[in-house]
């Protein structure tokens, strides 16, 4: 009972975000969904821009990981027809933070998005991970999460 989980967590969900280019947002091969990168794009649309340790702290950047994991979980709701009880596992997450050349704390930024996972999905939301720092990322934003959920 995901759905509940989500309530004694007080976790609101947004509506899944449109990708923003020439690509589907999620794609399932048999019970595997592999969900795009998703951006920390809050309710009202905005991105939470910038790179880290330049124009952004190591805990904007955490706010932003958490944004883009709400939005991972989002679009796999979608994929799951709006069933959160059908994931199986969170197989793996990739975090790309937008820092600079010095910045080497990404693993750091990145653990919310993976606490979150854990929160909401218990044991099943354990997953493989990488946190990878990148020069930039589309529209200027501060991480970007991808992952892969198996789901029945």
């Amino acid at each position: 009972m995901i759905e509940e989980r989500l309530k004694l967590l007080k976790i609101k969900l947004p509506n899944a975000p449109q990708p923003v280019g020439s690509y589907v947002a999620y794609k399932i091969v048999e019970s595997l969904v592999f969900i795009s990168g998703q951006l920390p794009i809050d309710e009202e649309g905005k991105i939470q821009k910038g790179k880290i340790g330049k124009d952004l702290s190591i805990n904007d950047g955490q706010k932003a990981a958490y944004t883009c994991c709400l939005n991972l979980i989002s679009q796999l709701k979608t994929a799951c027809s709006g069933n959160l009880d059908r994931v199986q596992s969170c197989i793996k997450i990739t975090g790309f933070v937008n820092s600079t050349d010095s910045f080497d704390q990404q693993p750091q930024i990145i653990n919310p998005a993976s606490d979150l996972l854990s929160k909401v999905f218990e044991n099943k939301g354990k997953h493989a991970r990488a946190a990878v720092s990148v020069n930039s990322l589309p529209l200027n934003a501060a991480v970007e999460i991808d992952g892969i959920f198996e789901i029945k």
